[in-house]
Order: C-alpha cells, then sequence, then structure tokens
C-alpha cells in the first residue's frame, strides 16, 4: 500500500470515529433535552382534586367547603392556579351519590374528599387506585371501609368526627338543660343506612338515661316534617332530636322553625342547625374536621400513600346554645349548663 492509501485509509478511519463519536453526543443530548423537558412538565403539572359534597350546592356550597377551601389556601394552594378543584354537589339526594362519585374517578382526579358515608362507599366500589380522603361522623372500622385507625390500608385515609359516639352525651345535656325531661322524638333519614344506626345508638342511650324516644322518619328528597311531628306531639314531648345527615342538613331552617312553632327544644349534631334557630349543638369542631382533609390532601400530592396515612379523630369539640330560640320557646337554660358552651347565640 502506497503512502497515500494510507493516509486515505487513516482519514476514512478518523471521519468514521467522528461520526459515531457525533451520534452518541446527539443521542446523549437528546436524553437529557427529553428528560428536561418530562420534569418541567411534571414540575408544572396542575394537580386536580374531586370533592363531593351530600349537601349544598353550588351557589351555597356551605361551611363544611368552605372550611375545606380556607385549609386548601392556608397550605398555598390557589384554586385555578396552582390546583384544580371538581366540586360535585349531591344537594341531599342519596341517589345521586353513585353517579357523580363517577363522574369524579372518570376526570381521573389524584384525590378525591367525599364527606358521607354513602358516598365514602360508592368511591371504594368506583376505584382501587385513586386515593380518597374522607371525612365521615361514624366509626369508619365499625363501618367496614378502613382496617383500623392507626393502619387504614387501601386507598382510604381521612378523619373521623366521632358523631355518633356523642349520641349519648347529647342526651345527657338535654336532661340538663331540660330538668324531668322523659320523652323525645327523633328526625332521622330512614333511606340512609347511617342514620339507621345512628338511631339504635340514640335508643341505647336513652334507654341508660331512662327516656323514651319516638321515631319521626323521614322519607324520600322531599320529606314531610309536619306530620310526624304533629302526630307525635299528641303525647307530650320533651324536646326534639335530629340525625344529621345530608338531607337533614338541607332542612335545618324548616326544622328549627317546627321546633320553635311546637316550643320544643331541641338538639342537633352540628351548628349550622343553631345558626338556623335551632336551640343546642354538640359535636367535633367542623372547621378542623374539614381543615384536616386538606391537609391529606396535600400530603398525598406530595407522595403520602393513603394506607401510611392514620386516620385522625377529633381534638375540638363545639356546644353552642341559641339563647335567642330558648327564649322563643320560653325555656330558661340552667347557669350551669350556659357556662359551659363554647359559642351562644344571643
Amino acid at each position: 500500500m502506497t503512502a497515500s492509501s494510507e493516509r486515505l485509509a487513516v482519514s476514512s478511519q478518523k471521519t468514521g470515529e467522528n461520526s459515531v463519536l457525533i451520534k452518541l453526543v446527539v443521542c446523549l443530548l437528546l436524553t437529557v433535552f427529553l428528560l428536561t423537558v418530562a420534569e418541567a412538565q411534571q414540575a408544572g403539572k396542575i394537580s386536580r382534586i374531586g370533592v363531593l359534597s351530600s349537601a349544598g350546592s353550588s351557589g351555597a356550597p356551605g361551611s363544611q367547603i368552605e372550611a375545606f377551601r380556607q385549609g386548601l389556601r392556608d397550605l398555598g394552594y390557589i384554586e385555578g392556579k396552582n390546583i384544580l378543584v371538581e366540586y360535585r354537589y349531591a344537594e341531599g339526594e342519596q341517589d345521586r351519590i353513585p353517579r357523580l362519585v363517577t363522574e369524579l374517578v372518570q376526570l381521573k382526579v389524584d384525590v378525591l374528599v367525599v364527606t358521607a358515608l354513602t358516598a365514602i362507599r360508592a368511591a371504594k366500589q368506583a376505584t382501587k387506585t385513586i386515593p380518597i380522603v374522607m371525612v365521615i361522623l361514624s366509626d369508619p372500622v365499625a363501618t367496614g371501609l378502613i382496617d383500623s385507625l392507626a393502619r387504614p390500608g387501601g386507598n382510604i385515609t381521612g378523619f373521623t368526627r366521632l358523631t355518633r359516639e356523642l349520641n349519648g352525651k347529647r342526651l345527657e345535656l338535654l336532661k340538663e338543660a331540660i330538668p324531668g325531661i322523659s320523652r323525645a322524638a327523633v328526625y332521622w333519614d330512614a333511606d340512609a343506612p347511617g342514620a339507621a344506626a345512628a338511631l339504635k345508638e340514640y335508643e341505647a342511650a336513652a334507654h341508660a338515661l331512662k327516656m323514651k324516644l319516638q321515631s319521626l322518619a323521614l322519607r324520600g328528597p322531599n320529606p314531610d316534617f309536619e306530620e310526624p311531628l304533629r302526630n307525635a306531639a299528641k303525647t307530650p314531648l320533651g324536646a326534639l332530636v335530629t340525625i344529621n345527615n345530608a338531607l337533614v342538613r338541607r332542612y335545618s331552617k324548616r326544622i328549627a322553625d317546627l321546633a320553635i312553632r311546637h316550643r320544643l327544644p331541641s338538639i342537633y349534631e352540628g351548628r349550622d342547625y343553631i345558626v338556623a334557630g335551632g336551640l343546642m349543638s354538640y359535636s367535633a369542631n367542623e372547621t378542623e374536621a374539614y381543615s384536616r382533609a386538606a391537609i391529606y390532601v396535600d400530603k398525598i400530592l406530595k407522595g403520602k400513600k393513603p394506607a401510611e396515612l392514620p386516620v385522625e379523630q377529633p381534638t375540638k369539640f363545639d356546644f353552642v346554645i341559641n339563647l335567642k330560640t330558648a327564649k322563643q320557646i320560653g325555656l330558661t337554660i340552667p347557669p350551669n349548663v350556659l357556662a359551659r358552651a363554647d359559642r351562644v347565640i344571643k
């Protein structure tokens, strides 16, 4: 081989090596670019939350939704800017809940927030992968939703307000506020399984306190409140008890007005009823519950798994008395009961 041929061969070899090197560099740069784009897209992703409220409406969401929104704001989330929230409202109609849950699941939200036993069960059935944050009135272990409070397992976690466990305490407060009371009527939604369980708990607590309860079952989306109460009042009643759920909450003002008209002391499972004109309520602090729901959402969006997050119980309780209502029905609240109130409406 001549010197010229050798030089040509060496040059071709180097050219080939340079071509391979260039290709490798291009591939490396392309990979880095694609990874950077993916990371940027991930960093810029706006999470979507699905919230199903069993009560309220888009025009009047209610205090629960507002407490949740404030909880998100406290954590730095601004709706429409760094988080998207899809709201659905059942407006007290139980049969709408499964369809609304399905809508939110089909949107592939990052987290579902649900606030009633029927909704939680529907969400659990609809998805095994989307994290579910619940705010429930009863014990989620006893109702079969989770394995335990400390280790919930599965894709559900959240906050239990233990409202049902406070039923005995409410009857005790009635007896203290109205010495000598022996009989009360109870409004409850006969179409809701959670309300039926709560009625049994009230009956057990009433038996221990030597009280008799008369069931006032409500049925359908537009129940008749007047006739059951009028029939019950044919025998002297000492008070009216209301078991909270989405349907009953929707008619809180009507219930309060009926109790005042019949001059009946009344006790409820949430302060919204007292704002509407009810006499007394005793419950876990609602703001705490729904603010904590926002904290669960934040933790899940940052990578925590629902199974790793223990279900929390309330630390704050509200005893609210409406003195204006007491005056309307001619009742004087004993000073020792009044002194225990966390809030008094005058």
